[in-house]
C-alpha cells in the first residue's frame, strides 16, 4: 500500500519538512510494509521555499539584501532539484535539465512585516528592493524559471524597489531617481527601462498569488492592506493616488496596463510590478505548489493521502492548499485523511472539500500553546491513532446504509 503524505507546515510549531518526518516515523511503526512517500507542501505563502526545496532535494541558499526599511538582512531562498526523481514521482516524468534551474523566493524574506518592529512599520517609505536584489541572485545562479511566492509584505510600492534593483529607472520631474517607498510614486515622471537587466525577457516568473485585488481603489492594494502595514487614513489615501498615478506612467511609458489585472495589488502591489517590468504569471498558490511538484503523479498509484493543517474552517475551501490535494487524491481513487490542530466544519463541509476523515491533533482539552509546543508528538500519536481506527473499521461486517440499498 502507497500512502502519500503531503503536509504543511503548523505555523509556530513545525515546518512542512518535520511535520512529513513525524507522520512517517510513526507510520513506519505501524504499518511497516507500506510505501510511505513524503511531499511537504506550501500553498505560496509562508514556507514555500522550504517545502519546495524539501520536497525537490533541492537547496536553500542565504543572501544578503536590503530589507524593507533599507537595512542589510539575510534572506532564504531555494533552488529545486530534479521533481522527476523525488520519492515517488513518476518513472515517466522528464527531469528538470541542470541547466535551467527553478529559482524558489518568498517575498516576505525580503521585505516582509515580520522584518519591522510593530512600531517602526512605515508603508509610505517601506521598499521591495530587496525583492529584486533576490531575483538577481537567481538570475546570477543561472534560474530562467523562479516561483516567486507573493503574501506576508510590509510594503505598499507596487514593486517599484524591486524594478530599481534590476536595473529600470524611476525618474521624477527633476531627472533624478524616486527614493524608496510608495508614497515617492507621486512624483513619478518617466520610467526608462534601457538598463533594465535583459535576462528578465527570458526568465519565467510564476506568481504564487491567492488574492485578487485590483492595483488602486477601494479595492486596492492600499485601502485594504494599508492599514495593517501601519497606514492611517490619510496615508492610504496618499498611497492610493500614489498607485494610480504610476499605473498611468507604467501604461504610458511601457505599454502595460496592470492596474485593473486581478491580483495586480497583492503584496502592496507588487503583483502590479511583476507584470509590468517581467515576463510575470499570476496563478493561484496551492495549485502552482502541486503542479510543480507533479503531485498527480506522485498520487496516481496511492491508497492514501494523509495531510497535517493548522485549522480546518471556512477558508480551507478558498483556493487553499488542502482542498487541492483532495481533488487530486480523489481524481486517482485515494481517500484523504487531515490531521488538524482544530476542525471547524461539519461532516458535510469536509466532503465538499474532499477529505474522508479528519482527526484532531490533540485527545482531549489541550491549550493552544501545549498543543503548539507538543505538535511532533501530537502528530505523531494522532498517526497511531487514525491507523487503529482504519484497522478497526476494516474489521468490522459493515452493510450499506439504508438509503444506499434502496431502489426506487
Amino acid at each position: 500500500m502507497k500512502i502519500v503524505v503531503a503536509p504543511q507546515a503548523l505555523k509556530g510549531s513545525l515546518d512542512a519538512p518535520d511535520a512529513g518526518a513525524s507522520i512517517a516515523a510513526a507510520l513506519a511503526q505501524a504499518l511497516p510494509d507500506a510505501q510511505v512517500v513524503v511531499v511537504p507542501v506550501a500553498d505560496g505563502g509562508e514556507g514555500t521555499t522550504r517545502a519546495l526545496v524539501s520536497a525537490t532535494g533541492g537547496r536553500l541558499l542565504s543572501a544578503q539584501v536590503t530589507g524593507p526599511l533599507g537595512a542589510p538582512t539575510q534572506a532564504t531562498w531555494g533552488v529545486l532539484g530534479d521533481v522527476s526523481a523525488a520519492p515517488g514521482a513518476s518513472p515517466g516524468a522528464s527531469p528538470v535539465p541542470p541547466a535551467a534551474p527553478v529559482a524558489v523566493i518568498e517575498m516576505a524574506a525580503a521585505a516582509g512585516l515580520p522584518l519591522i518592529p510593530l512600531t517602526a512599520r512605515d508603508p509610505l517609505r517601506a521598499t521591495t528592493y530587496g525583492v529584486g536584489e533576490l531575483l538577481r541572485h537567481a538570475l546570477d545562479a543561472g534560474c530562467r524559471e523562479v516561483i516567486l511566492g507573493l503574501g506576508g509584505s510590509a510594503t505598499n510600492d507596487g514593486g517599484a524597489g524591486m524594478a530599481q534593483a534590476l536595473g529600470a529607472r524611476l525618474l521624477g520631474a527633476d531627472g533624478h531617481d524616486l527614493p524608496p517607498g510608495g508614497a515617492a510614486l507621486a512624483r513619478l515622471a518617466q520610467i526608462d527601462i534601457t538598463q533594465l537587466d535583459p535576462r528578465l525577457a527570458e526568465t519565467r516568473i510564476r506568481v504564487a498569488c491567492d488574492v485578487t485585488n485590483p492595483l488602486s481603489g477601494p479595492r486596492g492594494a492600499s485601502a485594504v492592506y494599508g492599514p495593517q502595514k501601519g497606514a492611517n487614513a490619510a496615508q492610504v489615501a496618499a498611497l492610493d493616488a500614489a498607485l494610480a498615478h504610476y499605473a498611468a506612467i507604467i501604461q504610458r511609458d511601457l505599454g502595460r496596463a496592470v492596474a485593473e489585472v486581478p491580483g495586480a495589488g497583492a503584496a502592496g502591489g507588487l503583483g502590479a510590478g511583476l507584470l509590468a517590468f517581467t515576463q510575470a504569471e499570476l496563478t493561484p498558490g496551492a495549485p502552482l505548489v502541486l503542479e510543480t511538484l507533479r503531485f498527480a503523479a506522485m498520487v496516481s498509484d496511492a491508497a492514501l493521502v494523509i495531510v497535517a493543517e493548522g485549522r480546518l474552517d471556512e477558508q480551507t475551501g478558498y483556493g487553499k492548499v488542502v482542498g487541492a490535494i483532495a481533488q487530486a487524491a480523489h481524481a486517482a481513487g485515494a481517500r484523504v485523511l487531515a490531521l488538524v490542530g482544530a476542525v471547524a466544519l461539519d461532516d458535510a463541509a469536509l466532503a465538499r472539500l474532499g477529505v474522508d476523515a479528519a482527526l484532531p491533533l490533540a485527545p482531549g482539552p489541550l491549550t493552544l500553546e501545549a498543543s503548539m509546543a507538543q505538535a511532533r508528538t501530537l502528530l505523531a500519536e494522532a498517526t497511531l491513532r487514525a491507523i487503529r481506527l482504519m484497522r478497526l473499521g476494516a474489521a468490522l461486517p459493515w452493510s450499506a446504509p439504508e438509503e444506499e440499498r434502496r431502489t426506487d
